[in-house]
């Protein structure tokens, strides 16, 4: 799910990889006896409520409505379909005399289940809070307390406080302090006038500075991928997004100059370590790896490699060199986030679905050395003209608009076609074999009332997402629902019964291995959702929480999908072990899996982690992050694996990642194109306080 705006910060107190998989519909919260309070029992909006629209470019989303009631306190009510997930809440805060709060209830359906949450400065100061995934006490004073499920347009008056300190910034609640920069400004024909806008960026609410929007000193909206404004502004976002773009564009231009210098890109030698050899799927120790050109020279036994005149040295004893990783899953988000990706040890990715606009303009961007960012592959999602259409969508209406849009997507320039779950499965054979003729990849969700293999006949190369590959062995209902908060629920519901050696099972690996169907399966997606109680990270985010901004790593404790009849949490555990399961046959079936995560790209080495419970070697599961996707891409023979006369892209680690694959979050140094990288400076750039543990 991309994350470029401030909005997108708040629409979820899920890490920011899961939100678009976890809003959940109205259920009881596991061990608590009571329900959310119901869509029924919430707040109604009074006439004249200030009224705010989400949307994005394929849909309307959502309705948030804010105003004042009798006794002075400000009254929020959020409704919002995401793709059928739903969210549903109210809240009721209360300020005192110096703007900040001083009491707030949320209640109903968010993201992440119960909504309940409870905020109270006491007079002395103290302040308490609690809510399903984090309980909490602290000094208030002048500190802002930062909500976890109230709606986003809670944060206008935190953005007022902010536009009035300047660069002093403001104290937030549990701990850190946001700052707003004044950027740019821009003019909008309002509904009564010419309207003066202007931009800005919020910095110390998470890694990368998340952009709003003023008029007057005061919040008016905030846009993304998914943006809030004012009702009857909705026409203004894609122009405003541009605007955004180029002022984000801007601040990192300096940033990326300073790491891809001509001194970076002098010839180094790595000596002493030890290698790994993604073609031959084995570590090799002792080894010299001579970069020169951006290339790959020579590789020999350590001490056996000299380099020219002002080639740097760098000693790799205790270290790993591994091939850059590889990120299969990463829809592109903002540009700072990029950094992230790189200070990850993430040198090229597939990004499954963006924007065409947004991929055009981070290819030409990086070509000219304005972006710090791998080499990426982009896909355009297409999906029908519906209400759960994916944002950001070519949305279609027929076969022929369909063929149309794959049209569009290769005219761009851009490696493949997504399809989604809404789609009309009749429109996909039509609409793949034009992709095809084309020259272009097809992979996506499998659309509701089509099961997988239907899909791979239809010609889908690729299958993303486990649980759309377990779908082929769901009852029809859910088959029919996919395309709604089912396809979560389904397999939680079912997995846990299957029998994976059955006929039925197997005549599927069968034929995915027939067909040369790839997976990318997201395991750490499915691993939050079905197994995870709030109140502590998943194993994914536990590493980064004391590196990044306290207010992100709020975001790391919340829980799970939520569950629904009457199954527990250790059914839905149970169901994940069965699709951890049809990963390790999928894989010892010969089914090509490559790695992704759908998400901020620090979760990558959790999914290799997922991959190794599966049954893989240390081995195959980096694989799966190297030479396998850049085999998808159709670059291995320049990149994928450290051989001369590949391209360099590499990381060296600190540790032994055949012994602890963890040892790929500890990145010393970075080498994308021939580009040498501290990563320590890379941590520093994109917003980390420190290395992962």
């Amino acid at each position: 799910m991309i994350r470029h705006s401030f909005i997108a910060l708040l629409l979820a107190a899920a890490p920011a990889a899961l939100a678009a998989h976890l809003a959940g519909q109205s259920h009881t919260p596991p061990g608590t006896g009571v329900a959310p309070v119901s869509k029924d029992r919430l707040l109604v909006a009074p006439s004249g409520a200030a009224h705010y629209v989400v949307v994005s470019d394929s849909a309307k989303h959502g309705d948030i409505w804010r105003w004042k009631q009798a006794d002075g306190a400000t009254a929020l009510r959020y409704s919002q379909s995401l793709r059928g997930w739903i969210t549903e809440t109210d809240t009721v805060v209360r300020y005192g005399t110096n703007g900040l709060p001083v009491a707030l209830t949320v209640r109903g359906v968010s993201p992440n289940g119960d909504a309940a949450e409870q905020f109270a400065l006491g007079p002395d100061g103290q302040a308490s809070w609690s809510s399903a995934s984090e309980k909490g006490s602290g000094k208030g004073g002048e500190a802002y307390y930062l909500s976890i499920e109230a709606p986003p347009l809670i944060a206008s008056v935190l953005m007022e406080r902010l536009a009035a300190a300047g660069e002093t910034g403001v104290p937030t609640l549990p701990s850190g302090r946001a700052i707003l920069t004044r950027a740019s400004v821009a003019t909008i024909a309002g509904l009564n006038g010419p309207e003066q806008l202007e931009l800005a960026f919020v910095r110390g609410l998470g890694l990368s500075p998340s952009p709003v929007w003023l008029k007057g000193g005061q919040f008016w909206g905030s846009i993304g991928t998914i943006s809030m404004v004012p009702a009857g502004y909705e026409a203004h976002a894609k122009r405003l997004r541009e605007l955004q773009e180029t002022a984000e564009a801007d601040s990192v231009k300096s940033v990326s100059r300073r790491f891809l210098s001509d001194a970076a890109r002098a010839p180094v030698l790595f000596d002493n370590v030890r290698l790994f050899d993604a073609d031959g799927g084995q570590f090799l120790a002792d080894r010299a790896v001579l970069i020169e050109g951006g290339k790959i020279k020579a590789i020999g036994a350590a001490g056996s490699l000299k380099g020219a005149t002002g080639t740097r040295v760098i000693d790799g004893r205790g270290k790993t060199l591994v091939p850059g990783l590889w990120d299969a899953h990463r829809h592109m988000g903002g540009d700072f986030e990029f950094l992230s990706n790189l200070a990850n040890g993430i040198t090229s990715f597939r990004s499954p679905g963006d924007m065409i606009d947004r991929a055009v303009s981070v290819r030409a961007r990086r070509q000219s050395g304005d972006l710090l960012v791998g080499e990426g592959w982009a896909q355009a999602i297409v999906d029908k003209k519906d209400p759960l259409a994916a944002q950001g969508s070519e949305t279609v209406s027929s076969a022929a608009e369909a063929i149309a849009a794959v049209r569009k997507i290769k005219a761009a320039g851009l490696w493949g076609v997504k399809f989604y779950t809404s789609m009309d499965p009749a429109w996909i054979a039509p609409a793949a074999a034009e992709a095809h003729r084309l020259g272009l990849h097809v992979s996506g969700h499998v659309p509701a009332r089509m099961r997988p293999l239907e899909a791979v006949r239809a010609g889908y190369d690729e299958l993303t997402h486990i649980n759309f590959v377990v779908m082929q062995l769901m009852p029809q209902s859910v088959v029919d629902k996919a395309n709604t908060a089912a396809r979560i629920e389904g397999p939680a519901k079912y997995a846990r019964g299957l029998d994976l050696a059955a006929p039925e099972a197997q005549a599927m690996l069968a034929e995915l291995k027939r067909s040369g169907t790839v997976v990318d399966p997201t395991l750490v997606v499915f691993e939050h959702a079905l197994t995870k109680d709030g109140g502590a990270p998943d194993a994914a985010y536990a590493p980064y929480a004391r590196v990044v901004p306290a207010t992100l790593a709020r975001g790391f404790n919340a829980g799970g999908h939520p569950l629904i009849e009457n199954l527990t949490r250790d059914d839905y555990r149970a169901s994940f072990a069965k699709l951890l399961e049809l990963t390790g046959r999928l894989h010892r079936a010969g089914v090509p899996i490559v790695a992704g995560t759908d998400g901020e790209g620090m979760e990558l080495v959790r999914e290799l982690e997922l991959y190794q419970k599966a049954g893989m070697s240390a081995a195959a599961a980096i694989q799966t992050a190297t030479i396998n996707v850049a085999r998808l891409v159709g670059a291995d023979k320049r990149t994928g694996s450290i051989a001369v006369g590949k391209e360099a892209d590499m990381i060296l680690v600190d540790g032994d990642p055949s012994r602890e694959l963890g040892a790929l979050r500890r990145i010393d140094q970075v080498v994308m194109d021939g580009t040498l990288m501290s990563g320590e400076a890379l941590r520093t750039a994109a917003g980390y306080s420190g290395r992962p543990l």
